[in-house]
């Protein structure tokens, strides 16, 4: 981190004086590549609600992490967040339901459950109100190289397999007939969003969390003319976002997430504009 604080010493910007502020920007640029790449395959696969039923699932983890009096529990909501994915996995693959229809119930008994166990024997709910509103500010060196580990291991499984994720979730019987594990994929691709948005979700706020994983893909589609443009116009719109809306914050003294996703929102109207236009 030394090295990091001393190329933002060099900057001539006075809100990088602070070092929880330059933590704050290396936490940006490594989740606005990371949620640029994952909204790809959200929106690709129409699973726009599944971020926000993990990030119920995770706060339920929190909440059980609190109740056993665990002094980490984030570990807590990452492990329920991921049994979570791999449940609706299994059972998205044994039912005739939509995917919208399992996510529903899945998010729905989360919360309710999440809820419950924060308020058991009158306890109060307020302790929890950062994992919904969010504070990059709180984040730590560890907790940023964890995530540099969660986008370098994303990278490589883009690099390796991101033709084999868009046919799994575009065509999934076209792909098992040409001897793709989609099951493996599914799986592989569900784990990875519950990891990170269970990351995330106490320095974005579980509130807007969803629209990190959905709004840069959504504004990409629009714009987009092939597959590369797609990916490349995601993560440059979640990482400018993601720059200006920590920048903006700071001067307004407002939540850097919810600044974030009205970025964000702002993107895909302008991309939404020129798509009207381009057709």
């Amino acid at each position: 981190m030394s090295i990091w604080y001393a190329i933002c010493n060099l900057l001539p910007f006075q809100w990088l004086i602070m070092n929880f502020m330059k933590n704050a920007l290396l936490a940006v640029l490594i989740m606005g590549p990371l949620f640029g790449l994952l909204s790809t395959m959200v929106v690709t696969a129409r699973m726009s609600f599944f971020s926000d039923a993990l990030g119920h699932s995770g706060f339920t983890g929190i909440a059980i992490g609190v109740l056993c009096g665990s002094v980490a529990p984030m570990y807590w909501a990452v492990l329920l967040s991921v049994a979570f994915a791999l449940l609706f996995t299994y059972v998205k693959g044994r039912t005739s339901h939509a995917a919208e229809t399992v996510i529903s119930v899945f998010s729905s008994t989360a919360v309710a459950l999440g809820i419950f166990i924060a308020t058991l024997n009158g306890s109060s709910f307020t302790k929890f109100n950062k994992y919904l509103i969010g504070d990059i500010l709180s984040v730590t060196p560890s907790e940023i190289g964890l995530l540099a580990i969660v986008l370098l291991l994303v990278v490589i499984l883009w690099a390796l397999a991101s033709n084999r994720l868009v046919l799994t979730a575009v065509h999934p019987q076209l792909a098992s007939s040409r001897g793709i594990p989609v099951r493996g994929y599914e799986t592989l691709f569900t784990v990875s969003i519950a990891v990170v948005v269970t990351l995330a979700m106490s320095w974005v706020g579980l509130m807007v969390l969803n629209s990190l994983l959905v709004l840069p893909a959504a504004a990409a589609r629009n714009i987009a003319r092939n597959l590369r443009e797609y990916h490349l116009f995601s993560v440059l719109g979640a990482l400018l976002a993601g720059i200006l809306g920590l920048i903006t914050s700071y001067y307004l003294g407002s939540s850097t997430g919810a600044v974030i996703s009205l970025y964000l929102a702002l993107y895909f109207a302008v991309t939404f504009c020129f798509r009207k236009r381009r057709a």
